[in-house]
């Protein structure tokens, strides 16, 4: 198969086609190594520009910039997630009637989506678009660590002293441009750095997505296929990171483990503010803002730009029994519950 390729892929196109790719990556270059350089150049005035410490500081400050440029991909990502949820009894409906015909189940649920304007990419959007900014910081300091320059603001003879100092730039005793791996050395100062951010970046991604199914997803969501494709993401994601880990440098894992500790942090303000409809964080927004003298039906109407609803249409859709009860707070029965939750 792989003979066939040079006669596949003639005249050098794939050389080409990976040229078009750095043509479209030195832009991001210019940009990463342009706030990383700045604010390098900020922290020198009070701190020791070839301290690791200050080019630390400089990934902290670059990968700041980053998420609070995507915060607002971070909203719709959130707002597609809770939909795709709340959707969900009716997407099993469509599988229990139509699962035998597959064409026929495929078309069903994209018109489901188009319905109530539901994007099932959406929520993959922001993680798509920090890849190339992840591949620039990488492929900049990967350069850097060799001791090439990459990117407008480490180019020239004017920003060599740059790539020397982040190339030989310490944390614990760590280079900042090194790996876990070769072990070429033993098992040193760079060996305990390394694997301490991998476990801490891990650890942070998992905590992260253990918090969103335990708090953030209503009960439904939790059964059925894809609840387990979701629980083994939980597991799966956190050990790719670990394997892929060991091969970045630390200056790459300080920006993972950045970029983690914000998701993690962003997502607890969202769930403990706004948390989805019909989740155990919604019944605990609820009680505290009772507990305030607030009503949290009116707050939630006014959220959805919408009117409160009648207290004497029938049961809020929006809310979710704690166990053994019902979301009035009365003994639950073994009647199911017949309002079908709507996407708000």
């Amino acid at each position: 198969m792989f003979l066939l390729i040079p006669m596949m892929v003639p005249l050098g196109l794939w050389e080409d086609f990976l040229g078009m790719l750095n043509a479209m990556m030195t832009p991001l270059y210019w940009a990463v190594s342009g706030i990383l350089v700045g604010f390098h150049s900020l922290l020198s005035n009070f701190m020791n520009p070839d301290s690791g410490w200050t080019w630390t500081l400089s990934i902290v400050l670059l990968t700041m910039v980053i998420r609070t440029a995507l915060i607002p991909l971070f909203v719709r990502q959130i707002n597609s997630a809770r939909n795709m949820q709340l959707i969900q009894p009716k997407v099993k409906e469509l599988n229990d009637k139509y699962g035998h015909d597959r064409e026929r189940l495929g078309r069903e649920t994209m018109q489901l989506y188009k319905d109530e304007g539901v994007n099932p990419m959406a929520s993959c959007l922001p993680l798509l678009l920090q890849m190339p900014i992840f591949l620039a910081l990488f492929y900049v300091l990967n350069s850097v660590s060799g001791g090439h320059a990459l990117g407008y603001f480490f180019e020239g003879e004017a920003n060599a002293h740059l790539v020397t100092s982040l190339q030989n730039a310490t944390i614990f005793g760590a280079p900042i441009s090194s790996r876990f791996l070769p072990l070429a050395a033993g098992f040193g100062p760079t060996q305990v750095v390394a694997l301490t951010l991998i476990v801490l970046m891990t650890g942070v991604l998992f905590i992260t997505q253990l918090q969103l199914m335990r708090k953030n997803m209503p009960p439904e969501a939790l059964t059925g296929p894809m609840a387990q494709q979701q629980k083994t993401m939980l597991y799966m994601f956190p050990v790719i990171y670990a394997i892929g880990g060991v091969s970045i440098p630390i200056g790459v894992l300080i920006y993972w483990l950045t970029t983690n500790l914000w998701t993690m942090g962003q997502q607890y303000i969202l769930i403990h503010n706004n948390p989805a409809p019909g989740t155990p964080a919604y019944v605990d927004w609820e009680e505290r803002m009772r507990a305030k003298g607030l009503d949290p039906d009116a707050i939630a109407a006014k959220r959805r730009g919408s009117k409160k609803r009648s207290e004497t249409g029938g049961a809020d859709p929006t809310k979710v029994a704690r166990q053994g009860t019902t979301a009035s707070g009365s003994p639950a029965t073994t009647e199911p519950d017949a309002e079908t939750p709507t996407v708000q």
